[in-house]
C-alpha cells in the first residue's frame, strides 16, 4: 500500500510546527499586535481613543531585588519607634500668610506621643551609662512634670526594666494621670506651688528618689530625672530632632519656631541649626503668664500675671500646659543665648488656632502646639512671603479634652472660621 499521502500529511504537520515556532521566535509581539487590533476602541482602557492614537505604556511597578528581600528592618523594641518624625506642610497656614510653615510631627514619636519621648529615652540611657540605673533591679525612676514627660517615661520605664513614680500638679487635664496610671506608674497629684515650697511636684519627686535610695527595706536606688536642668534633654534634640529638621528640609530653613516648658526642644535644636544655618531665626512662642517672653525681650523674669493680687492660680496664669515657666532652667540658658525673637500667645488665640486646624486642616493638637502654631502664623506675616518656617506639633487633643478642649469647644458643622477669630472678636466673653 502507498503510504505517501501519510508521509506527506507529517512532514506538513511538522513544517507547520516549525513554522509557527520560528515566527514566535522572529516576532515575540505577533501575538500581542493581533489581540490589540481586536480589541473594541470603546473598552474601558481606550475610551475615547481612535484607533490611530499613539499609547506609550509604562511600567511603574518597583521589582523587588534580592538584596530587597534579604534586608531586615524590625525595630527592637518600641524605644526604636522614637524619632524620625514627618516633617509636614500645614496647607491652611501656608495658603493663608504665603510662607511654607511646616510642622515636625512630634505626636507621632511612638512611645509616649510626645517630644518628651526624645528626652526620656536620651535621660535614661544616659543614667545607665553612668552606673546610675540598672534594668531590672529594682531601680524606680522619679520625676515632677505635668504630663507629657510622665508618660513617655512611664512607657520607656517599662519597655527597659524600670518602675516609674510621677509627681505632677492637680491642676493638669485628669486623662493625663489616667493614662499614667493605666501605664503603671505611681501617680502622686499635688496642689500648685511655688518652686521653693518642698512640695511643689518637682521637690517632691527629688526628695521621694532620695528617700528611696537610703530606705533598705527597699529594692533598687531612686533616680530623680531632673528634666528641668539635666542635660540630656536638650541634648536629646541636638542629636535627634535639630539634624532631622535640616534632612527632611533639605538644608533650608529661614526660622524655628518652639514654646519652651524645660527648655530643652528650643535649645538643643537651636544649636543645632544655627551652627548649620547662621541667619536661621529662632523664635520663642509664650504662654500668657509666663515670664520666659520677657527673658528674651528684656533679659528679666517678669510677668504683669506676677503682680501681687494679680494670679488666678500658683503657677503660670494660661490654660496652656506643657510650655511656659516663670524660672530660669539650665536647659532654657542652655540655648538662651541663640533666640532672636520672644512671641506672646494669649489662651484666647491658641483656643482659636486649635479650632482652625481642626476645622481647616483635620489636625486635631494639644494647647502647647496651638500656641507655636499662633507663633509661627504670626511670624510669617512679620517676615513676609516665601519664608519656610519651622515649629513642633507637641502632642495630640486627646490629652487636653477636660482643659484646653473643654474651654475651645465643638468645632460642630463649621467651616467658615477665621484664623483671627477669637473669643473677643466674635464678642464672647473671654475667662
Amino acid at each position: 500500500m502507498d503510504n505517501r499521502p501519510r508521509l506527506y500529511l507529517c512532514t506538513a504537520f511538522l513544517c507547520g510546527v516549525l513554522l509557527t515556532l520560528g515566527l514566535k521566535d522572529f516576532y515575540p509581539d505577533l501575538e500581542r499586535r493581533f489581540r490589540r487590533r481586536r480589541t473594541p476602541i470603546n473598552s474601558i482602557a481606550g475610551a475615547g481613543l481612535a484607533s490611530k492614537d499613539k499609547i506609550d505604556l509604562e511600567d511603574h511597578t518597583q521589582s523587588i531585588g534580592e538584596d530587597d528581600v534579604g534586608r531586615v528592618e524590625i525595630a527592637e523594641g518600641v524605644e526604636a519607634c522614637v524619632g524620625n518624625t514627618p516633617l509636614f506642610r500645614i496647607k491652611s497656614l501656608s495658603e493663608e500668610t504665603g510662607c511654607e510653615i511646616l510642622g515636625k510631627a512630634e505626636f507621632l514619636n511612638g512611645a509616649g506621643g510626645s517630644p518628651k519621648d526624645r528626652v526620656a529615652l536620651n535621660m535614661i540611657k544616659t543614667a545607665e551609662e553612668n552606673g546610675l540605673l540598672i534594668p531590672h533591679s529594682g531601680d524606680t525612676i522619679y520625676e515632677g512634670t505635668v504630663g507629657s514627660t510622665g508618660i513617655s517615661l512611664a512607657t520607656v520605664c517599662r519597655a527597659r526594666g524600670y518602675l516609674a513614680h510621677i509627681c505632677m500638679p492637680s491642676d493638669q487635664a485628669t486623662e493625663k494621670s489616667d493614662l499614667l496610671l493605666k501605664l503603671g506608674a505611681v501617680v502622686d497629684r499635688v496642689p500648685p506651688a511655688p518652686i521653693i515650697d518642698p512640695m511643689h511636684f518637682v521637690n517632691r519627686a527629688r526628695n521621694l528618689a532620695a528617700g528611696h535610695t537610703v530606705d533598705p527595706t527597699r529594692p533598687g536606688r531612686g533616680y530623680f530625672a531632673d528634666q528641668f536642668e539635666n542635660p540630656a534633654n536638650w541634648q536629646a534634640h541636638f542629636e535627634g530632632t535639630g539634624p532631622e529638621i535640616l534632612r527632611q528640609c533639605g538644608g533650608k530653613v529661614d526660622a524655628f519656631v518652639a514654646g519652651a516648658g524645660t527648655g530643652g526642644t528650643i535649645s538643643g535644636v537651636a544649636r543645632f541649626l544655627k551652627s548649620k544655618l547662621p541667619n536661621l531665626q529662632i523664635v520663642l512662642a509664650d504662654p500668657q503668664g509666663s515670664g520666659l517672653f520677657n527673658r528674651i525681650k528684656n533679659g528679666v523674669m517678669f510677668d504683669a500675671a506676677e503682680k501681687e493680687g494679680t494670679r488666678r492660680r500658683s503657677q503660670v496664669d494660661t490654660i496652656v500646659e506643657g510650655i511656659g515657666i516663670n524660672r530660669i532652667t539650665a536647659n532654657f540658658e542652655a540655648g538662651r543665648a541663640l533666640i532672636d525673637d520672644a512671641i506672646k500667645v494669649s489662651d484666647d488665640e491658641a483656643s482659636a488656632m486649635a479650632r482652625w486646624l481642626a476645622e481647616k486642616d483635620g489636625i486635631f493638637i494639644g494647647s502647647s502646639s496651638a500656641v507655636n502654631c499662633v507663633a509661627a502664623a504670626r511670624l510669617a506675616r512679620q517676615l513676609g512671603p516665601g519664608q519656610r518656617i519651622v515649629t513642633i506639633l507637641c502632642d495630640s487633643g486627646t490629652r487636653h479634652l477636660s482643659k484646653f478642649w473643654a474651654q475651645v469647644g465643638n468645632i460642630g458643622g463649621r467651616t467658615d472660621s477665621k484664623l483671627d477669630e477669637t473669643k473677643e472678636a466674635r464678642g464672647e466673653t473671654v475667662v
